[in-house]
């Protein structure tokens, strides 16, 4: 599967067995759980601005860092927390960024208090119908994206703008975006058809 990693992800990713192994065995698969969720929507916001190479090199230090991305330890950080955080060299040190994963974090604590989850919430993003993408003219956003953004920010949360949200529901399977003839994105179709 991996020579379909540089036609879905861009010949950024050519050669590059990290992103053969993400491509391949992750990104696009479904996601479901609170904690899992929570992870690649805090993990795309630090992305922003950067590539997701440098996120996903520095995946297994933010796990640690973050508490396994739990929302109930996250939303405990307090200022020691982000001190600690923005001297940890393995890190993108971005100040915003680490402030706006413990305040989703704290956003998504109060979700439970008023009974909603994250997970619905995501998957309510999920279309009725979404064709995978041909080799061009790949969509970087779209208005499930553009409405679910809408709908984070309004919550609260930050770094959550229609392209890094589209990119997460790209990555946690809510949209099937592996190009037509990927045997990723086919295998993930076959799942979905039951």
């Amino acid at each position: 599967m991996t020579n379909a990693t540089e036609l879905c992800f861009g010949s950024h990713a050519a050669g590059d067995p990290a992103y053969a192994r993400y491509h391949d065995t992750e990104w696009g698969r479904p996601v479901h759980g609170e904690t899992a969720l929570f992870e690649r929507l805090c993990l795309e916001g630090f992305q922003v601005g950067l590539s997701w190479r440098t996120v996903l090199g520095k995946r297994d230090a933010f796990r640690e860092a973050f508490a396994g991305f739990d929302p109930a330890r996250v939303a405990a950080f307090g200022a020691a927390d982000v001190d600690r955080l923005m001297g940890d060299s393995r890190l993108i040190r971005n100040q915003a960024k680490i402030w706006a994963c413990v305040r989703g974090a704290a956003i998504v604590e109060a979700m439970h208090v008023a009974g909603e989850t994250l997970d619905a919430l995501i998957w309510s993003a999920q279309p009725a119908h979404h064709p995978r993408p041909q080799l061009a003219g790949r969509a970087t956003q779209s208005p499930g994206s553009a409405a679910l953004a809408r709908e984070l920010h309004r919550r609260g949360f930050r770094f959550v703008g229609p392209v890094n949200v589209y990119a997460t529901l790209q990555a946690c399977g809510v949209i099937n975006d592996h190009i037509v003839g990927c045997a990723a994105g086919d295998e993930i179709a076959a799942a979905a058809r039951g």
